[in-house]
């Protein structure tokens, strides 16, 4: 029986177990570059016993950043940076695990403060600068209004893509993630609650997904030998909006263009949003997609508890699951759902001791 600590293999790609660490923004670069925070968390997250290791939110220009503090793949330090911190997180690394980027350009939802400095707009005082999307549609009241790209802007992004693909590649990312969710820039081309174009890029279905099928097979092609999946808004949550049916869509359009799995995500790109959230609130958004596209899918959100994220897995609703706040509260999190479920996991020696503390936790819980 497939559980959560069966191996998956995604375009040639092995993973040892069907645990992931979703992507989360730490708004700690410098420039775009990888720093000492970045350098401690990704080796943290190796230890951890994941067998698929998502680093953050990372942009493909200095203008896609959602703040100051995020990263990027942009320039030559950028590529450094990165490389510094997955050679150090790889030699520490659980037998087998293996480590993505998400790429990544926030369009309309840029120019932001840090989550801790309010998380709003960049006031005047704050070095802001002009956002981009597809359409000159603000966020919200009172967001800065961006401007519609282009043609030729739309053609340089796809490049920007390709490009930081080439930089992931090179330092030593072992698959990429492509961030098509929670209103950045690929979503806000895909959904019609952000995209009012009336050229190529706007319109049907076919049209809004024409830009970020064109970064899906210019990634490809940059990065060839490198595993290609991508996040998904499936819904919207907005009348209007995106709706699973045309999420699924995206998911089997992704397919074609050559991408092995989907992580399930939705919403983030309209305040009007209404959300159901509780425990595993989107692992039917997973279920959906793996039927209807026929794909690897990876379900998140509100997943946290190792019976749980076993029961999605065994019970076929999704191919992994992603856990995020899990892994920041608990960076051990592997080990305890291998003593709760009866595995056992491969620890690093110098940690081996350790090893047993989980089971005897649990069994006194």
């Amino acid at each position: 029986m497939t559980d959560l600590f069966s191996p998956i293999t995604l375009d040639g790609l092995d993973i040892p177990n069907r645990i992931a660490i979703a992507p989360m923004c730490q708004y700690s670069a410098d420039d775009g570059s990888a720093s000492d925070w970045h350098l401690q968390q990704w080796m943290s997250y190796a230890l951890s016993g994941a067998g698929m290791i998502t680093v953050e939110m990372t942009d493909v220009e200095r203008r896609g950043r959602i703040s100051h503090g995020c990263m990027g793949l942009y320039s030559e330090a950028n590529e450094a940076a990165a490389k510094r911190a997955l050679d150090a997180a790889k030699r520490v690394a659980a037998p087998g695990a293996k480590f993505g980027v998400q790429l990544a350009h926030a369009g309309r939802k840029a120019s932001c403060q840090r989550p801790w400095e309010g998380g709003g707009p960049l006031k005047s005082d704050e070095d802001p600068w002009q956002t981009v999307s597809a359409s000159a549609i603000p966020f919200d009241t009172g967001w800065h209004t961006p401007r519609a790209l282009t043609q030729a802007e739309i053609e340089a992004l796809v490049e920007h893509f390709a490009t930081a693909a080439e930089r992931a590649a090179r330092a030593g990312f072992d698959f990429i993630e492509l961030h098509s969710a929670h209103g950045y820039l690929l979503h806000q081309f895909i959904s019609p609650l952000s995209n009012h174009r009336d050229d190529a890029y706007g319109g049907s279905l076919e049209n809004r997904l024409r830009f970020p099928l064109a970064v899906a097979k210019a990634v490809k092609a940059a990065a060839p030998g490198v595993m290609l999946g991508a996040r998904i808004s499936v819904t919207d949550w907005v009348d209007g909006g995106l709706m699973v049916e045309e999420g699924i869509e995206v998911a089997k359009a992704y397919k074609a263009a050559g991408l092995a799995y989907i992580c399930c995500s939705s919403g983030g790109n309209s305040p009007l949003q209404k959300i159901p959230t509780g425990p595993g609130y989107q692992v039917h958004l997973a279920e959906a997609v793996r039927k209807g596209a026929d794909m690897p899918v990876r379900a998140v959100g509100m997943i946290d508890e190792p019976n749980q994220a076993n029961h999605i897995v065994t019970a076929g609703r999704a191919d992994m699951v992603a856990l995020a706040r899990a892994i920041l509260a608990d960076p051990r999190w592997p080990w305890r759902a291998a003593a709760v479920l009866g595995h056992e996991l491969r620890v690093a020696p110098q940690l081996a001791r350790a090893a047993h503390l989980p089971k005897k936790w649990e069994l006194a819980a």
